[in-house]
């Protein structure tokens, strides 16, 4: 099992891109102007009390130049620096499906005027997966490598709530379900560990249900507080419990991993924040969580999967 993960107690986007294409592939990440039905009235104001203005997006993304632009400087920079080949243009920041179904088409298309970008990525959130939306990412997934990054957060309707997601549980099943029947769509999840309440058996019940559902890959994410949200504040009050350390992370993020099936790929271990980033400070770099996963990993002689019973 540990050499079709290429070594690894897990199944890392990594090993999988290699398998696919041969040779790394890196994801260049973009901010195509969207907004967010949690931010701009259709559903709320303010967004999720851990988003901040910026909607998850990379520090060195410059949103007021063109996407095509993004796109060409992002692969010319990681080129230089890695001496990477192939690329995958990826659709980060706030909901990147809000938006007509023929601007979305034109959009996502666009980026394989690129040479060598071999695939796309687009985020957003599960009450924006319309079927209209669903047929325009399939017409792409018959020609090209796509995946679809669901922000399902948690299986859990009291932590939706309590971070102001402004959708429900109902809503993660259902963009997953529709999806799954649509051709080559890859699906992703993204799920926070540490939401405020939330406990370690819930977090594993989130893996379990994904696990069920089918999805093919999941993003994990520790949560952490930056500047300009709600949740600081929260935070410098005193409510909120965070992972202080990386091992205390780690130690949940492997209870999550074991009863996760071992066919997920795991796109990554743990969030980073660097600008405007309050709590916990080890965020800044997102390895540090990630040794001591593959530490605890090998030290208690387990793996992705290894306590995921068939069923509910």
């Amino acid at each position: 099992m540990f050499e079709e993960w290429c070594g690894k107690r897990y199944y890392s986007f990594s090993c999988h891109l290699k398998k696919i294409f041969g040779e790394k592939v890196y994801r260049v990440s973009l901010d195509a102007g969207f907004t967010c039905p949690n931010r701009d009235g259709t559903l709320g104001y303010g967004g999720c009390i851990f988003c901040d203005e910026a909607g998850s997006r990379a520090g060195y993304v410059k949103p007021e130049i063109p996407v095509i632009e993004q796109l060409r400087k992002g692969i010319e920079f990681i080129r230089e620096k890695f001496g990477a080949n192939k690329f995958i243009a990826y659709f980060q920041a706030f909901s990147n499906t809000y938006a007509p179904p023929e601007k979305l088409r034109e959009l996502y298309w666009s980026v394989f005027e690129i040479k060598d970008v071999v695939g796309i990525s687009i985020s957003t959130r599960p009450d924006l997966v319309s079927e209209e939306v669903l047929d325009v990412i399939e017409e792409i997934a018959e020609k090209h490598y796509v995946w679809l990054e669901i922000g399902v957060q948690s299986m859990h309707l009291r932590s939706l709530e309590k971070v102001k997601r402004m959708h429900g549980v109902a809503e993660n099943i259902d963009a997953i379900l529709r999806t799954k029947k649509r051709r080559n769509i890859l699906i992703l999840a993204h799920v926070i560990l540490g939401l405020p309440g939330e406990t370690v058996k819930e977090m594993i019940e989130t893996a379990r249900v994904l696990s069920v559902l089918g999805i093919d890959g999941i993003k994990m994410h520790h949560l952490y507080v930056v500047e300009g949200t709600p949740l600081a504040e929260i935070y410098r009050r005193g409510k909120l419990k965070i992972f202080e350390t990386p091992r205390e992370y780690a130690e949940v993020a492997v209870k999550f991993i074991e009863h996760l099936a071992p066919k997920i790929i795991i796109h990554r271990l743990a969030g980073r924040a660097v600008e405007g980033l309050v709590a916990p400070l080890w965020s800044s770099n997102k390895f540090v969580a990630q040794q001591e996963i593959e530490k605890i990993l090998e030290e208690l002689n387990t793996w992705q999967g290894k306590a995921l019973k068939v069923g509910l």
